[in-house]
């Protein structure tokens, strides 16, 4: 059975930013990454310094180039489906049954988003309907915006656009609510919407229950989001209010050795954050493992 100091589950932007900073620390590496990549639908990443507007699958690519001088960091295309702690660390089992050790173990899988039930909904996601305004309110600025979300979605947007409309699907806002939506001149529809409609990946409009239509050039939303990994649910980890895995400042979840980083640690998401997150997690466990062979 091979034996690792680190398998990295997950090659998105916090597990390979782990990775080069545990590589350089000489650890032996292996990143198990399937290529499955939340954000694989959009057409460029933003607000990423020294990046900006380079494609999703472009980053990953140059991260794993970069990768290559460090002998001791292995990728692997093949997932993880079970890991187990026993007295010395971990034991693997990947998705063809191969068996490996490792003395600590990254999380960086992700989230998964929940798109609501409406026709069209997921054929413009991360085209024109998004989740990040610092990602993507800069290319849709001064255009109309729907948001689907809450007051503090519509807040943010303000940023963005003056011409709101804030989408309820058949809620109904409190009067406190829809009093500060209207001071900020921001509209509220509170109709059933059946489907949206839109060309080449670009949103044209929203279509009601009534048959009635809104022009609109993008969709603002909060989707609902689930671990895209049922990894830190099986080893034992603690999770939040917000369904992430809970972790300190280093990325120690509640379970000794096991680490996370990366979206599924955090509602607020953006590849900076994750990248960040990433070389937090990689040092703390760089520390934790100098701290065991120093005593």
């Amino acid at each position: 059975m091979k034996t690792y100091d680190v398998v990295i589950v997950g090659g998105g932007s916090a597990g390979l930013s782990a990775a080069l900073q545990l590589g350089r620390s000489r650890r032996r590496v292996l990143v198990s990454d399937t290529g499955k990549t939340r954000n694989a639908v959009a057409h460029e990443s933003h607000g990423f310094f020294t990046r900006d507007g380079t494609t999703p699958a472009e980053l990953v690519r140059i991260g794993r180039e970069q990768l290559r001088p460090y002998e001791t960091v292995e990728l692997c295309s093949v997932g993880v489906k079970a890991a187990k702690a026993h007295s010395k660390g971990f034991e693997i089992t990947l998705d063809d049954e191969t068996r490996i050790a490792c003395r600590k173990l990254l999380l960086a899988t992700g989230v998964v988003d929940e798109m609501p039930e409406i026709e069209g909904f997921k054929e413009l996601w991360g085209k024109s309907i998004f989740h990040c305004p610092y990602c993507h309110g800069w290319e849709v600025r001064d255009q109309p915006l729907a948001l689907f979300g809450g007051i503090e979605l519509a807040e943010l947007l303000k940023g963005w656009s003056d011409d709101l409309v804030l989408f309820t699907d058949g809620a109904t806002l409190s009067e406190d609510e829809s009093r500060l939506l209207s001071k900020n001149n921001i509209s509220i529809r509170e109709e059933r919407i059946v489907r949206v409609e839109g060309k080449n990946g670009q949103l044209e409009n929203i279509v009601f229950a009534n048959g009635e239509t809104l022009a609109r050039k993008a969709i603002f939303i909060r989707p609902k989001q689930q671990q895209h990994s049922a990894l830190a649910k099986q080893l034992g980890c603690e999770f939040t209010d917000f369904g992430t895995v809970k972790v300190d400042d280093f990325g120690q979840t509640s379970v000794p050795g096991v680490y996370a980083g990366g979206d599924m640690i955090h509602p607020m998401q953006h590849i900076s954050f994750a990248v960040s997150r990433g070389a937090l997690a990689a040092v703390g466990i760089n520390r934790a493992l100098l701290q065991e062979d120093f005593r």
